[in-house]
């Protein structure tokens, strides 16, 4: 994966990645396309998963993590992480989670 050199990467106490820092011009541009979705989340749906699993991979977070914002137990998440249809109100509470909007956890 090549990175652009527009983007910078700051490291939390630990030295894993903790934010990103983006050129606001580009910001901008994806604020007016929120829809979007990488590359990386769609070459793992074309590998058969569905896309929660996708995006919290392509996150980098467990489904612990998942399913302490959801309020949920990790099993709970897990059985939901595999429908691969899952209801409008589901999508909406896992896309908040994540940071991005229900309409990219559609198929």
């Amino acid at each position: 994966m090549t990175q652009s050199v527009d983007i910078q990467i700051i490291n939390d106490a630990e030295g894993n990645p903790a934010f990103v820092v983006i050129p606001y011009a580009q910001y901008v541009a994806q604020k007016l396309q929120p829809d979007l979705i990488p590359h990386e989340v769609v070459s793992r749906m074309v590998d058969g998963a569905t896309p929660i699993r996708a995006w919290r991979e392509h996150l980098n977070l467990t489904q612990e993590e998942v399913a302490k914002r959801l309020g949920i137990s990790q099993p709970a998440f897990a059985q939901q992480e595999t429908v691969a249809k899952p209801r409008k109100a589901t999508r909406e509470k896992i896309a908040a989670a994540f940071g991005i909007t229900a309409n990219q956890l559609e198929l």
